[in-house]
């Protein structure tokens, strides 16, 4: 009788077919960091793989779903990471920023991407839907049809709450500034 798969088995078995897809992603994530940054890709993989092995009973629909929690757990790597490096930065503070709609969803050398994180966690106590659309876009690099088939919704709907997301992190961010 064989014995039943574990979760860490199924991850070591997706991981080699996955592998190149999350270096690419990683690689898009690290392109949008600052240009000293100590990650690189394949930490940025490796990290997100470590996070992945500890969750417990995840069962994935499909692949849109599985890119859709990878690009969480790297998420998640890069924000601890500003966090990290900030901890130990003397002054630690933020920097004033200027955003427009376009720089809301393009990360460069000078956005703040804790301020970033922050918006993205407000932004999903008022509506969890359109920040999961802003992470699977964002932080996953999903098409519009990937995110409608993790999310199981049109792609229709998609567009629209990426469209109200992007505006309302917009003003978010630039509220921030202003405090």
């Amino acid at each position: 009788m064989a014995t039943p798969e574990t979760d860490e088995d199924r991850i070591r078995t997706i991981l080699p077919l996955v592998y190149d897809e999350l270096r690419r992603l990683a690689r898009h994530y690290i392109r949008r960091e600052r240009a000293n940054h100590t990650l690189g890709p394949t930490a940025l993989v490796h990290e997100a793989y470590l996070r992945l092995a500890e969750q417990t009973s995840t069962l994935w629909k499909n692949r849109g779903h599985f890119y859709s929690i990878a690009a969480q757990a790297m998420r998640r790597v890069l924000v601890n990471h500003a966090v990290h490096r900030r901890r130990i930065k003397r002054g630690g503070g933020r920097e004033a920023v200027e955003f427009d709609e376009q720089q809301v969803m393009c990360l460069d050398d000078s956005v703040d991407l804790i301020s970033v994180d922050e918006a993205l966690q407000s932004l999903a106590e008022v509506d969890e839907q359109k920040a999961r659309v802003v992470e699977m876009k964002f932080f996953g690099s999903l098409t519009n049809e990937e995110t409608a088939e993790a999310l199981g919704v049109s792609v229709t709907t998609v567009k629209r709450e990426w469209r109200l997301a992007r505006i309302w992190l917009l003003k978010q961010l630039n509220a921030g500034e202003r405090t």
